[in-house]
């Protein structure tokens, strides 16, 4: 199974502060608009990027989602539209960033690490710009999982499009937490055939399939640890662009990443106990082998010494001349091999041990 990793190139050492460099993969790039309020929706795509002010009424609510890195002139074109300064910009194309929240004069920047819902196994950048009545979101490629977002805001809820562009920085990031736990979950079904596997039938790739589950929970953990101490940052700062009522929702989402991360660690205690029962599996079953190869040695030895006591070359030996020590030989051998392999069964070196009726030793 091939994974993307977390962290894409970075720039080389001693670039310029405020360096703009588009990732080689860089997905094309489009803008959708949404601007709303409690009694009016418009939503449309702006092809080439023009004022998002165009079209709407003033006093709106509006959300501006970028889609694609390829384009630099509009990423220019966008920070010089919302005042980003030039250090944000450049940490939105360098998409190797972990989670955080910076404030920028008169605007909140917030970086995010969303799990695709298509793949759930690549983790992409999501940045927000956060300002006075506007929400700015850039995302790597096409795919996240804002939908239910934009259907609640289609369907005119009273909460989200009563309120501003807080709260819908809100539900984006809770959004982007949430989609940790259809993956989680996903993992803890795996965990538990391979809990049974383990128990049951050990095989060479069994271990290939714990390090799979492992791999994927510490890339969710890299990704997922961050963002309790950015959205700690949202509830701590006393920043004018998040109102108090909103603070509480923050603190909800907050829940939900702790809730997560311990999730993770327990799936990750999960996994080292499949790796240490895997180990002692294969370990006993080698033990086993290696006890049923000893007993048949022990076995063979006394015969082996007698088969070689009368192979001896001697003149003087009576029972090869007797007409019966050939059969006598015989039965004295099996008699002896007979002797251990019972003597090894009533010790419980061959085969199990029967316990007693009464459940005693």
């Amino acid at each position: 199974m091939t994974y993307i990793p977390i962290f894409r190139k970075r720039p080389p050492p001693g670039t310029a502060p405020g360096t703009l460099r588009v990732p080689e993969d860089a997905a094309p790039s489009t803008v959708d608009v949404m601007q709303y309020d409690a009694d009016e929706l418009t939503e449309r795509r702006l092809e080439p990027f023009a004022d998002v002010a165009a079209g709407g009424r003033p006093g709106l609510m509006t959300w501006v989602d970028v889609t694609g890195l390829a384009d630099l002139d509009l990423l220019r074109t966008l920070g010089e539209r919302f005042n980003i300064h030039r250090l944000a910009l450049e940490d939105v194309v360098n998409v190797h960033q972990r989670a955080k929240t910076e404030l920028y004069d008169d605007q909140l920047f917030v970086v995010a690490r969303m799990v695709r819902p298509d793949t759930q196994e690549a983790i992409e950048q999501v940045s927000f710009f956060l300002g006075d009545g506007c929400l700015l979101s850039i995302q790597e490629r096409r795919g996240d999982c804002f939908e239910p977002v934009r259907d609640r805001l289609r369907a005119g809820r009273r909460t989200i499009r009563g309120s501003g562009p807080d709260y819908l920085l809100y539900a984006l990031l809770d959004a982007i937490v949430d989609g940790y736990y259809p993956v989680l979950e996903e993992l803890a079904n795996e965990l538990e055939v391979l809990d049974e596997r383990v128990m049951t039938d050990p095989d060479e790739s069994l271990l290939a399939d714990i390090h799979s589950v492992k791999h994927r929970l510490l890339m969710y953990r890299r990704s997922l640890r961050p963002h309790r101490e950015a959205i700690g940052a949202l509830l701590r700062d006393e920043s004018k662009l998040i109102s108090a009522p909103v603070r509480v929702y923050f603190r909800d989402c907050y829940d939900h990443v702790v809730q997560a991360l311990d999730m993770i660690d327990n799936y990750r205690e999960l996994v080292g106990s499949l790796q240490d029962v895997y180990l002692s599996s294969i370990s006993t079953r080698m033990n086993e082998v290696m006890k049923v190869l000893t007993i048949f040695a022990a076995i063979f030895i006394p015969l082996s010494f007698l088969a070689g006591l009368y192979g001896m070359n001697f003149e003087r030996m009576p029972e090869l001349r007797l007409a019966w020590g050939y059969p006598a030989l015989l039965i004295v051998m099996a008699t002896m091999a007979g002797s251990m392999l019972l003597m090894f069964r009533r010790r419980g070196w061959l085969g199990r041990r029967r316990r007693p009726a009464g459940g005693g030793r």
